[in-house]
């Protein structure tokens, strides 16, 4: 398998997360972002929505990370990352939306662009964007942790709802986000930093870190 992504993408680091939990090698692709590499013809021969992550295993193509991370679920069963009883499944499902739909897609390079270059916000206006989506967004994620406290976001193994919110806080911090209002979510981030797969996974850890 090939892994195309970009260190400091947390899409890109949901899919290493994953693989590394269930233990699949594969050969590490970079894709600069703020490089502008994922516009390249190259890579855009391969991705037509020039996205990082994009999977390849064998001749198979695959994009955005959840589908990808489901992909793995259903090819490579064992440990598995969505719990048996539909119910469970379901609120696994949902914690990670609630990262990945909820929270990122406002805050992804290609928003933060648009505010500086096309709606000229200044820099310290585009922090106050992006840390106002983090910090309430994962108040949603703490009322749900704290509903049915766990080790990890559900139960006390690490689901696919851990493979989003680690990447999450990551970012987080970057931009000076409040956590201080989050003492669930910070618990299990904590929890899952404990493990070879988020630490040996994490940014600063990858081949084109900076």
């Amino acid at each position: 398998m090939e892994l195309y992504n970009y260190y400091r993408s947390s899409a890109s680091y949901r899919v290493r997360i994953a693989l590394a939990l269930k233990g699949l090698a594969y050969d590490y692709k970079s894709v600069h972002l703020a490089k502008d590499e994922h516009f390249n013809e190259s890579y855009s021969a391969v991705s037509a929505a020039r996205l990082v992550p994009l999977l390849k295993d064998g001749d198979k193509v695959l994009t955005q990370s959840l589908a990808i991370i489901e992909y793995l679920e259903e090819t490579h069963p064992r440990p598995p990352l969505l719990p048996k009883e539909p119910l469970a499944r379901a609120r696994v499902r949902a914690l990670a939306l609630d990262v990945a739909c909820e929270i990122h897609p406002l805050n992804n390079l290609r928003v933060l662009r648009y505010l500086t270059r096309d709606l000229k916000v200044g820099e310290d206006d585009k922090n106050r964007w992006y840390r106002h989506w983090v910090e309430t967004g994962l108040e949603v994620v703490e009322r749900q942790l704290a509903a049915a406290p766990a080790r990890y976001c559900h139960g006390d193994t690490p689901t696919l709802a851990d493979c989003c919110l680690v990447p999450q806080i990551f970012n987080a911090k970057r931009f000076d986000c409040r956590t201080d209002h989050v003492p669930n979510v910070m618990r299990v981030f904590d929890a899952c930093m404990k493990l070879d797969a988020f630490t040996k996974t994490q940014p600063s850890a990858c081949p084109d870190a900076e």
